[in-house]
C-alpha cells in the first residue's frame, strides 16, 4: 500500500521479453520496479516491459486510466479539484452545488534502465497526463523528464524541496492545502551515505508569482535559480523516514521608482515523513515554513503570493507562509485500506494585500481504496475545505468524490 514497492517473482507474469533474453537478470528488471519516495498518484511498475539480448537494458511501458467523478454541496471548490483558494467568499447562492466528471489525471510514462552498461548504469524516465491546454481540452501534458546516473539527476522531475512519499493518499489530484507540491527543471546530486542516511542538493529554475503595484514595481526574468537540500533518515527497510529540507530563493523585480533591477531573498524550510506506527497503520506529515516560496504550495503557487508590493517606493516584500498535513492510513487487508488527514495553508499579511485577500484555507478528508482485482482500484472519498480572508469573509465547501483507475 506504501510508495515502496517490494519485487517479487509474480511481477515476472507481465513481463515481455525480447531477441530471446532470459529474465534471469533480475538486477536489471528490479531497477525497473524500483519504486522509492513516490507520491501516492505516481504510476508504479509498468504492465509491459522488453529486454535487449544482453538483458542489460529494459523498457517499461506503463501508466493508468483514472477516471473521476464529483458532486460538490453546500458551497463549491470553483475548480475541477478540490482547491480550497477557489472556493468563493462569502459562498454565493448561484454555486452552491456542481456535479463534475474527468479523466485528464491519467497518465503514460516510459522508463529505460541500463545496468553495467559502457556507460555505467543510468534510468531515463518520461511521464505526461492530459492537462495540458485550456480546462478539458484533454491535451497532453509533460510533467516529468529526467535522466540520472550515479547520484546525478538532470530534467523535469519533483522539486528537491518536496517529499512526495509524506503525501497522504486522495482521490483528489490537487491533494492538501498546506502541502508542498512542485515539479522543477534542475540538477540534482544525491547520495546515501548508508542503509539509513541520505542527503540530495540542487539547482532549479526558478518559478514565481508577484502581485507588483503598477507603475511603481513588476515581474522580470529570474536570475537565479532556487537551491534546495534534504538529509533524511529511514528505517524499516524504507517503510518509516523523517527528511529535513531546505530553500533558498532570490527573487528577481523591478523597481519602477528607483529605475533598478532588484532581488529579495526567500526561503523555507519543512520537516516531513512517513511512520509506520503498526504494521497496519502509517502516519504521513509535512510542516512548512518560510517566505517567498508560494509557489512551492498547493493552495498558493499562481497567485502572485511570491512577492507583494510594499505601500510606496516601487520595493516588494516575501511574505510569510505557513503549511502543513498530517494523515492516517490503516490497511484492513491486502485490498481495502482507509485514510483521514488535514491540513492548513496561511499566508501572513505584509500590509499591503486587499482587504479581501486570503488568509488561510482549511482541507480535511476522509476515504477509502479498494483493489477488487490486480491493476484496478476504486476509491471514495469526502472532502471539506474553507477559506478565510483578512476581512474575516469566509467560504466553506463540501464534495464527494469517487475514481475507478486501471494501471497497465
Amino acid at each position: 500500500m506504501h510508495a515502496q514497492e517490494v519485487v517479487s517473482d509474480t511481477l515476472f507474469t507481465s513481463v515481455i521479453i525480447t531477441d530471446e533474453s532470459r529474465h534471469s537478470d533480475n538486477e536489471t528488471i528490479k531497477a525497473i520496479y524500483e519504486a522509492n519516495g513516490l507520491h501516492f498518484q505516481d504510476p508504479r511498475a509498468p504492465r509491459f516491459l522488453f529486454l535487449d539480448r544482453k538483458g542489460r537494458v529494459a523498457l517499461g511501458i506503463g501508466g493508468y486510466m483514472k477516471g473521476t467523478l464529483s458532486v460538490d454541496m453546500g458551497g463549491i471548490a470553483d475548480n475541477p479539484d478540490f482547491v480550497t483558494v477557489d472556493i468563493p467568499t462569502p459562498n454565493r447562492p448561484d454555486m452552491r452545488s456542481q456535479f463534475q466528471m474527468d479523466a485528464s489525471t491519467s497518465r503514460i510514462f516510459l522508463k529505460l534502465v541500463g545496468k553495467r552498461t559502457p556507460v555505467g548504469d543510468f534510468t531515463v524516465y518520461l511521464e505526461s497526463d492530459f492537462r495540458g491546454g485550456d480546462a478539458g481540452s484533454y491535451a497532453m501534458r509533460l510533467r516529468q523528464a529526467y535522466i540520472s546516473m550515479g547520484g546525478l539527476r538532470i530534467g523535469k522531475a519533483w522539486s528537491t524541496f518536496c517529499d512526495p512519499a509524506s503525501a497522504p493518499p486522495t482521490v483528489d489530484f490537487e491533494g492538501p492545502s498546506g502541502a508542498v507540491f512542485a515539479r522543477n527543471m534542475q540538477i540534482q546530486y544525491s547520495h546515501r551515505l548508508d542503509k539509513h542516511w541520505s542527503f540530495a542538493a540542487a539547482i532549479e529554475a526558478p518559478s514565481a508569482s508577484y502581485t507588483p503595484r503598477t507603475g511603481e514595481s513588476e515581474a522580470i526574468r529570474q536570475r537565479i535559480p532556487d537551491i534546495p537540500a534534504y538529509v533524511q533518515y529511514e528505517w524499516g527497510g524504507g517503510e518509516s523516514h523523517i527528511r529535513l529540507s531546505g530553500l533558498l530563493r532570490a527573487l528577481s523585480y523591478r523597481n519602477l521608482v528607483s529605475a533598478e533591477n532588484k532581488y529579495a531573498i526567500g526561503w523555507a524550510s519543512q520537516l516531513s515523513g512517513m511512520v509506520e506506527i503498526i504494521p497496519q497503520l502509517t502516519f504521513y506529515y509535512q510542516a512548512a515554513y518560510g517566505r517567498g516560496y508560494a509557489d512551492y504550495m498547493n493552495d498558493l503557487g499562481g497567485f502572485g503570493y511570491d512577492l507583494v508590493a510594499k505601500p510606496e517606493g516601487g520595493e516588494m516584500s516575501a511574505p510569510y507562509a505557513l503549511g502543513f498535513v498530517g494523515g492516517l492510513q490503516y490497511n484492513i487487508s491486502n485490498k481495502l485500506f482507509l485514510s483521514t488527514s488535514a491540513s492548513q495553508c496561511r499566508l501572513y499579511n505584509e500590509g499591503a494585500y486587499r482587504p479581501d485577500g486570503y488568509k488561510y484555507a482549511q482541507y480535511m478528508v476522509v476515504n477509502a481504496f479498494y483493489t477488487p482485482f490486480n491493476n484496478c482500484q476504486l476509491g471514495v472519498e469526502y472532502l471539506y475545505g474553507s477559506r478565510h480572508n483578512y476581512d474575516r469573509t469566509e467560504g466553506k465547501a463540501h464534495r464527494i468524490n469517487a475514481m475507478i483507475q486501471y494501471n497497465f
